[in-house]
């Protein structure tokens, strides 16, 4: 009599290890390409926003691409494919633009991800 090649129970945990990887496949590639965004407002009520042509000359000019430039209530929001774009753009942001102006850097709504962010772009000064 031939046996046949795979069991029904070694069907269910090679789907379920299959499936287990598909899972974790796609959860460690939504985690490792989160967006970034940049908030832009002015300081006091009658500055008025940087156009976003000349946002996207700034970041142009010194290499950084971003996805949109998207004029939101009084802010203006740039968004990037990672942290690093946005930290880079932020660094070149608040180097050219006028004084009056906040730049910051908007990472999602997870707290941990926001501390991290700030302490990774604040200068620590001693002394």
């Amino acid at each position: 009599m031939l046996k046949p090649r795979l069991t029904l129970r070694q069907l269910g945990w090679t789907t379920s290890f299959l499936v287990l990887l598909t899972v974790l496949i796609l959860v460690w590639s939504a985690i490792r390409q989160q967006e970034s965004t940049l908030a832009i407002r002015a300081i006091n009520q009658g500055t008025s926003m940087p156009d976003g042509f000349s946002i996207w000359h700034h970041l142009d000019a010194n290499g950084i691409r971003f996805k949109s430039i998207t004029p939101h209530n009084d802010t203006l929001l740039i968004t990037f494919d990672s942290h690093a774009q946005s930290a880079a753009a932020r660094a070149v942001l608040v180097r050219t633009l006028p004084r009056g102006y906040i730049i910051a850097q908007q990472d999602g709504q997870n707290p941990a991800v926001q501390w991290i962010s700030r302490l990774r772009d604040t200068p620590l000064r001693f002394g």
